[in-house]
């Protein structure tokens, strides 16, 4: 396909990157020359310079034969307009916008015709969410739902005096008492897709595949406690945690908000009023023993900058708070990272990257399309969710006489309401919902893609 992304910073070059690996004709437009360069010492593009929501330079750009457009600028507004310009050149074009500001969220809904809008994205929104599913289901690093929340992988680390550690994994069902399935572990920063010989070492994480109340499940009989989230402390007051603290004062939790600007302090104040705001800078420890980081639930950090989020995550995890999220811009595949005690980590860019690629392969694969997508175990591993139609190869056959890809497993398939961890007897049946995890060196585009 050929496709245009339109700003070259965090999320368009994550996009690119992504992309360009798949096979697909991109190019890549800019008004900053020494972005465009980077980007092309980095990636197989092409590169424009110039003012994205230019008509002139959409068309050098190639616009009237493209398939899609990606516009992932820092402005709003010039990504509407950018979108608008394309359309009026190629009627047919597909287009995406990033688009994060609060004030735009509905209107950009009703007026998606207007615009021209295929898909809008808000990586900060995205972000929120992930971040409130988390501090409702705490436990574990990482909670990626399928088939609707019927079903989810996640992440878990072996820590110190884990009863997870030393164990293989043939035995971990009768551990835990409740049936799922591991599908990657993260071992010195290395992705494993391990059979049932494979033992666990201190240190590795886990991508575990179940149904939820099996996760629940299996948190009780390894003896990690939880507990509900009453009070959250969110260092940075930025968009993301505008969004978060809506989620969350909506579900009647306490919200401090800690943020250095004092107009953005003055606008939080404004628009939350329930919630808590403090002036002053969440990297300062007296502020933050002050504010009583000693007896909050969770410390979510949220501001622009990855190495205070680090630092203060740090912090709260030598005051044994007992969750901790934390917010990274770039990319966050670094086996030192991994063994520092920063709780779980969030990437807006990535999710944002995600649900733009489940898009283009939907667009190339109409029939077969996934349904979700995730990444994880560091990128290194793609699950995927698809629903098994007509024309979907080797119906209501065993799975053991079914080949498929090398690095690649089906974790569980739906059917209905029932989650089943499948075995060599289980079957592809027409109408269920398949989840796929495979490394991302696998072109998977469709269904029959995972099939040797």
């Amino acid at each position: 396909m050929k496709i245009l992304i339109a700003g070259a910073g965090k999320v368009g070059s994550t996009v690119a990157r992504q992309l360009a690996s798949e096979g697909h004709d991109l190019t890549l437009i800019d008004s900053k020359q020494e972005v465009l360069e980077r980007s092309l010492e980095r990636f197989d593009v092409m590169a424009v310079r110039g003012n994205c929501a230019s008509m002139e330079i959409l068309r050098q750009a190639g616009i009237a034969d493209a398939d899609l457009l990606i516009a992932a600028t820092s402005q709003d507004e010039i990504n509407l307009l950018c979108c608008l310009s394309a359309h009026r050149i190629n009627k047919n074009i597909h287009t995406i916008a990033r688009i994060r500001n609060p004030d735009y969220a509905n209107q950009i809904y009703e007026m998606r015709e207007t615009f021209a809008l295929s898909l809008s994205v808000n990586p900060d929104k995205q972000a929120a969410a992930e971040i409130d599913r988390l501090l409702k289901y705490p436990g574990f690093l990482k909670r990626e739902p399928f088939a609707r929340g019927r079903v989810e992988i996640a992440e878990l680390k072996v820590a110190e005096g884990s009863r997870l550690k030393g164990i293989a994994l043939y035995q971990l069902n009768d551990l835990i008492q409740c049936r799922v399935l591991v599908c990657t572990v993260l071992r010195r920063g290395v992705a494993v897709t391990p059979d049932g010989s494979f033992v666990l070492e201190e240190g590795d994480r886990l991508f575990v595949t179940a149904a939820t109340d099996d996760l629940a499940r299996m948190l009780k009989n390894l003896g990690i406690a939880t507990r509900k989230v009453r009070r959250v402390i969110l260092c940075g007051g930025g968009r993301i945690a505008f969004y978060l603290a809506q989620r969350l004062l909506r579900s009647g939790i306490t919200v401090q908000i800690v943020e250095q600007n004092p107009d953005t302090c003055a606008l939080l104040a404004n628009l939350l009023p329930a919630a808590c705001i403090v002036h002053g800078d969440a990297s300062n420890r007296e502020l933050l023993e002050s504010e009583g980081i000693d007896d909050c639930d969770a410390l979510v950090n949220l501001t622009g900058m990855d190495e205070q989020n680090i630092v203060v995550s740090l912090f709260g995890a030598s005051r044994n708070v007992p969750q901790i999220i934390t917010k990274l811009s770039r990319d966050q595949s670094n086996s030192v990272l991994a063994s520092l005690p920063i709780g779980s980590v969030i990437c807006p860019k990535e999710l944002c990257c995600n649900t733009i690629v489940r898009y283009v392969r939907a667009m190339q694969n109409q029939t077969g399309a996934a349904v979700s997508l995730h990444t994880i175990a560091d990128g290194q591993t793609e699950a995927i969710e698809f629903r098994i139609k007509e024309g979907t190869l080797h119906l209501d056959e065993p799975l053991r006489d079914i080949p498929l890809k090398k690095n690649l497993l089906i974790a569980c398939i739906i059917h209905g309401p029932q989650a089943e961890i499948p075995s060599g007897d289980s079957r592809l049946i027409l109408g269920d919902t398949v989840i796929v995890v495979t490394s991302r060196r696998n072109a998977v585009h469709q269904l029959n893609d995972i099939f040797a």
